[in-house]
């Protein structure tokens, strides 16, 4: 699979994970390395942000629907 294709919040989420592990861990700061693991970092970033706000819309609809029905029982 190539690095822009991230295609989950799990997978993106390690991919962020083992990138920043992967520079936490680096003796010698390798500049052209670092371009790829930004570029793979933004992607998967991308991805998470999506997903944590698809999450939050759902839940805020569906808690919408809760209190719309809260307040038609009263």
């Amino acid at each position: 699979m190539a690095d822009s294709q991230v295609q989950g919040f799990n997978e993106a989420y390690q991919t962020l994970k083992a990138n920043a592990e992967k520079l936490r861990n680096q003796d010698d700061l390798d500049i052209d390395a670092l371009v790829p693991i930004v570029q793979q970092s933004a992607a998967a970033y991308a991805v998470c942000k999506e997903r944590i706000a698809a999450v939050r819309a759902v839940l805020a609809e569906h808690l919408k629907e809760d209190a719309g029905l809260g307040d038609a029982a009263e």
